[in-house]
């Protein structure tokens, strides 16, 4: 690390440092080795394609949501995508076809509608279907795929009520089985999360290739049990030892690697409370602290309750946006001096989901990206211009 180069930034920037980039990645690998399964980077939470040459020194392959995404895989990282969504289109479902290593199907009305079709564009198409255990230990309701009334997957319910009447018709056409209903979670949430999915699915398992368990699996955390994960692939492995197993975290690959950089504008008061507004937007640039909520940690600051008495407490600020949404704002804050216009606020953390969440509401400016390489040289990756909003309106 090397602060200053950040300090002395002059406009707002996401930062993301190769070293750490590369220790995630080192770790991610090593997991795959010792617990014989295959991990991929979801681009919903990474997709900065300029850094693929780094991650093809650790991973063949990733996951796409979505036909843009199976196209950056193709085309960007240099193989094709396992990819699943919710609900492929008629007008997408061929070139998706062909972008794509997997296709996983959402229900089994997808799965028979569209298929033969898929196979078609990809006679090397290897086809899952997203199963729902009933069971997640993700308590935001946004997050939880798992939740009653959930668009996602099918329960083992569904799957034996069908089957009874399908005969072998499925099996004949599904190669595996993707389950995803994790969030940041550690290994111990997996480990009982794997009891449920055993519990409705184990008796099909034998009638599959691979089992993905999708992402969520935070291993790069500092409090993350690795042992303990390896341990659980490893029993999986023995009571399976036919299938295939495959991991595509997000979060876990850019956890930590970098920040957002922005700088102070002006400091206003009422109320007694003063606002250091920045020249970054919460809504704009990191929209989850408005929909998880969640707290971001500041460098140099400590986060203060809501409640707190900022009278008898000195240097203490609420940090604002620069978007006209009333409610673009964030916490309060102490620092250990008095903020001044012109100076640094370094936003830790904010390169996972942040970087492919951003908006351009208002007409507010996306930060720039850059890589601070391991000889702490700083590159700027994209800058973006009035021209890249305007084609927005096109």
């Amino acid at each position: 690390m090397f602060p200053d180069t950040l300090t002395h930034l002059r406009r707002p920037a996401y930062v993301i440092e190769e070293s750490r980039l590369r220790d995630n990645l080192r770790l991610i690998a090593s997991v795959a080795h010792e617990a014989d399964i295959e991990i991929i980077l979801a681009f919903k939470a990474f997709a900065l394609w300029k850094t693929f040459p780094i991650f093809r020194q650790y991973i063949n392959a990733t996951t796409a949501s979505s036909l843009w995404e199976a196209r950056l895989a193709k085309e960007e990282f240099g193989s094709p995508a396992h990819t699943y969504s919710p609900a492929y289109t008629d007008y997408e479902i061929d070139e998706m076809a062909r972008c794509s290593s997997h296709l996983t199907f959402n229900s089994l009305s997808q799965l028979y509608r569209l298929a033969a079709r898929a196979r078609q564009q990809n006679a090397h198409l290897s086809f899952g279907l997203r199963i729902n255990p009933e069971y997640s230990e993700v308590g935001t309701a946004l997050y939880n795929p798992c939740a009653p009334g959930t668009r996602f997957g099918v329960s083992a319910g569904e799957l034996s009520n069908h089957l009874s009447a399908d005969g072998d018709g499925l099996f004949s056409l599904v190669d595996g089985f993707h389950c995803h209903c994790h969030c940041e979670s550690g290994a111990d949430v997996f480990e009982r999360t794997l009891v449920h999915i055993e519990q409705k699915f184990g008796q099909w398992m034998p009638r599959i290739k691979w089992m993905n368990f999708g992402g969520g699996h935070l291993m790069t955390r500092k409090d993350y049990d690795i042992p303990h994960l390896i341990h659980i692939l490893q029993g999986f492995h023995r009571r399976h030892p036919h299938l295939r197993l495959i991991m595509e975290p997000g979060s876990a690959f850019a956890w930590q690697t970098g920040e957002l950089v922005a700088q102070v504008v002006d400091i206003v008061e009422d109320k007694g409370i003063r606002t250091a507004v920045l020249n970054v937007s919460f809504t704009c640039h990191m929209p989850d602290c408005l929909e998880m909520p969640y707290f971001p940690d500041v460098r140099g600051a400590a986060h203060l309750n809501e409640n707190a008495d900022t009278t008898s407490l000195p240097h203490t600020y609420r940090l604002g946006g620069n978007s006209c949404l009333s409610g673009d704002f964030m916490g309060l804050w102490q620092f250990n001096h008095e903020l001044r216009p012109g100076e640094s606020i370094i936003f830790e953390d904010m390169i996972h989901y942040t970087t492919v969440k951003t908006n351009m509401f208002n007409g507010v400016p996306h930060p720039a990206i850059a890589i601070l390489h391991e000889d702490g040289t700083l590159q700027m990756l994209r800058e973006y211009t009035y021209e890249d909003y305007r084609r927005r309106m096109d």
